[in-house]
């Protein structure tokens, strides 16, 4: 069966292109405003305002949350050349202390284990059922480091746009329409659903209703790929003031681990080697 990256953008920017973001990059500084079209745009309803304002409200307190950590179970379709969509599926557990530590270990359906840590200096990526790593320096607080790890780097780190304090900025940047769908008790806690559109991802999210207005759940829809193929990412666990050691953000390589390099290191090592 084919497995491709479709997560890797999914999540790499799950929440660029409007809590989502595609082929792996997560995005980059605003880009100059478009120019205005004719007419007044179309009033919001006040059902979408307030989707809107519960969508910020979720944006805003993740964004000035110090520490965190999380479950996610994420599943994704894949598109066949039969034209048939398999679903493969991934777990991952995050702990994120800004300005600059993070950790996921990630667990795929097909049993590969790969985790990630950000140490402040260092952005470790280790492979532990190949036994191998990468490593690269990290000179910058999280926003910045992760960018590179995934637009420079090429590392898909799902539901990325999460993890940066411009998540705000970037929603509001995206969003191109926005709906309340409806309240729910389905995840054993309040619930407010969520609709969005974006310019090639729409995505639904479900956002607790109390004092802590976290994702429970994100649905994004790829509708200019092929098929129209789906990321679902689930959260559980989340914890504000997760307990944290000297440990946690120091990578922990497998007996007999090699060093390699990421694709973009070997890319530009061949690329220095051909100029001399």
């Amino acid at each position: 069966m084919r497995r491709v990256n479709l997560a890797a953008g999914a999540m790499a920017v799950a929440a660029a292109a409007a809590l989502a973001g595609t082929a792996g990059q997560v995005p980059q500084p605003p880009a100059a405003a478009p120019a205005p079209t004719a007419g007044p745009p179309a009033a919001q309803t006040e059902s979408q305002l307030r989707a809107k304002q519960i969508l910020q409200r979720m944006a805003t307190f993740l964004a000035a949350a110090p520490r965190f950590s999380v479950t996610v179970s994420n599943n994704y379709d894949v598109l066949q050349a039969s034209g048939q969509k398999i679903e493969f599926g991934e777990r991952r557990q995050l702990v994120v202390q800004r300005p600059d530590r993070l950790r996921v270990e990630a667990l795929r359906s097909d049993g590969a284990r790969t985790s990630a840590v950000f140490t402040g200096t260092e952005m470790v990526l280790i492979d532990a059922t190949r036994k191998v790593y990468a490593s690269a320096p990290q000179s910058a607080g999280l926003d910045e480091s992760i960018v590179h790890f995934v637009s420079d780097l090429g590392i898909r780190v799902p539901l990325a746009m999460l993890l940066l304090t411009r998540l705000p900025v970037e929603l509001e940047r995206r969003v191109r329409s926005i709906d309340y769908v409806e309240h729910t008790d389905l995840f054993g806690v309040p619930a407010h659903h969520l609709a969005a559109r974006g310019d090639t991802v729409d995505f639904q999210v479900w956002v607790r209703d109390d004092a802590q207005p976290l994702p429970l759940r994100v649905v994004l829809t790829y509708k200019e790929e092929p098929g129209q193929p789906e990321f679902r990412a689930q959260f559980s666990d989340w914890n504000l003031n997760p307990t944290i050691t000297a440990a946690t953000f120091q990578p922990a390589f497998p007996a007999g681990a090699q060093k390699v390099l990421f694709e973009a290191q070997l890319a530009a090592a061949r690329a220095a080697g051909k100029g001399r």
